[in-house]
């Protein structure tokens, strides 16, 4: 206890660290206020009724919202969030991997960078607009008794279109200056203000249904939460997981000074693509369900049902065979063993060049399969607490797994470590006693 109260008095003590965290709250505040306001034409009163006993749709649907912070289907004027902007990103970053053209200007520098990011910014109004207009037609067929029929239809639509996309795109800007003067990556972490914003409403209702099965329930949920922090840990280790490759460099003498002949490693992610085959797999098994008609109620979906086993074991695969492809885009072996020849390392008892690429590859199926198990099981999660635990609320299994989890513990991984990493630029010492915090390596927005 005297540790943290004496590592929180460093952090406050040091005068940059400290404005960029209360820079972040201030921002983090402003975000939460905004995913309070209705947007015009819609009765508040109205839109709460309809909301208990309407879900707002499955599947995506519900994965938006988690994301959101519960403001898709509180009709807010953030109601998309930053999920276009991530939508937009995401497109952008597997274009500079496909297309030769936007490879070439991003590997320009920063001009190249500002290019792409203007870039990605018109792209994410295309998107807002269109999620806007689609979002129209959710609300009238969802909750089109909270809307003001005197308001006008036409009114109605267009000032929501224009306040969805302005929302998205201020949003957007607090994601941006959080990342320019705040504390972590500002999107990353908007996204996890999201996510933890509905973890006060599962644990209350989750009490709620424990508490009416008397002494039992209560012991139950005290399980529940013993093993949500289990699973925590065990994804801080799969996060933080990685396969160091031993590299040598050779000497050179250069005058009076000789340079290399250190011995490094080269660190290999067990998860290297990190979230994005979950989202993809979901997205893929959403448009699936849609497309056959499966999609129409949740009901009669087992592509919408994540406790049905069936989908467990489509969504498994998915996960899988997203991971391996993924990883396939982000990583070259090819350019790393290029890079290491130009610097003149090497790995003791491989030749240089492609065999090196080749050994660098190989480790990387290897580490890749566990990785996309583990990563597969993570997102299974949710569902096998929901048939373990019988009688667990459908929002707080979400926190067991699947993408809010590991946005969250990947989140708060990357924050500490930039915390950590300023205490000890100013000889301080770190939050952890055995061992640096080791946050992601960023591949994507998120």
């Amino acid at each position: 206890m005297k540790k943290l109260i004496k590592t929180l008095k460093n952090i406050w003590s040091i005068e940059e660290l400290r404005n960029k965290i209360t820079f972040t709250l201030l921002l983090i505040f402003i975000y939460i206020v905004g995913t309070h306001i209705v947007l015009p034409g819609i009765d508040p009163n109205e839109l709460a009724k309809q909301s208990q006993n309407n879900k707002g749709g499955g599947g995506l649907l519900n994965l938006l919202d988690t994301f959101v912070g519960g403001s898709f289907n509180r009709a807010s004027i953030f109601a998309l969030g930053i999920m276009p902007y991530i939508s937009a990103s995401i497109f952008m970053q597997l274009m500079t991997i496909l297309v030769p053209q936007i490879s070439k200007i991003q590997k320009e520098g920063e001009s190249g960078r500002k290019k792409i990011n203007q870039w990605t910014r018109y792209l994410t109004v295309g998107v807002t607009i269109f999620q806007a207009i689609a979002y129209i037609s959710f609300l009238t067929q969802t909750y089109g008794g909270a809307i003001i029929q005197s308001y006008g239809t036409t009114l109605f639509s267009f000032s929501t279109v224009i306040l969805l996309t302005a929302g998205t795109l201020f949003v957007m800007w607090l994601g941006e200056k959080i990342t320019d003067k705040g504390l972590g990556n500002g999107t990353s972490i908007i996204i996890m203000v999201g996510i933890l914003a509905r973890l006060p409403q599962a644990l209350a209702q989750e009490w709620a249904a424990r508490s009416a099965r008397g002494a039992g329930g209560l012991l139950i949920m005290l399980v529940e939460i013993v093993f949500l922090i289990a699973v925590i840990m065990g994804l801080i280790m799969l996060i933080q997981g990685t396969r160091r490759v031993p590299v040598n460099y050779a000497k050179q003498i250069v005058g009076n000074r000789q340079f290399g002949g250190a011995r490094n490693f080269l660190p290999l992610k067990v998860n290297a693509s990190g979230v994005m085959p979950i989202i993809f797999a979901q997205a893929i098994l959403f448009l699936v369900a849609f497309i056959v008609g499966l999609g129409k109620t949740d009901q009669n979906s087992f592509l919408n049902d994540h406790t049905n086993l069936w989908y467990m074991l489509i969504y498994t695969i998915a996960v899988i065979g997203f991971t391996f492809l993924y990883t396939a885009l982000i990583f070259n072996p090819k350019q790393m063993a290029d890079e290491l020849k130009r610097n003149n390392g090497f790995i003791p008892g491989v030749k240089p060049g492609q065999p090196t690429a080749d050994y660098i590859g190989t480790i990387m199926d290897r580490i890749t399969l566990p990785g996309a198990v583990l990563l597969a099981l993570v997102g299974i999660l949710p569902g096998l607490c929901q048939l373990a635990f019988v009688g667990m609320q459908q929002n707080f299994s979400t926190f067991f797994g699947g993408t809010s989890l590991l946005i969250m513990v990947g989140v708060i991984l990357d924050t500490l470590q930039q915390i950590e990493t300023q205490l000890l630029m100013r000889q301080y010492d770190g939050l952890m006693s055995g061992g640096r915090i080791q946050g992601r390596q960023a591949t994507t927005t998120v």
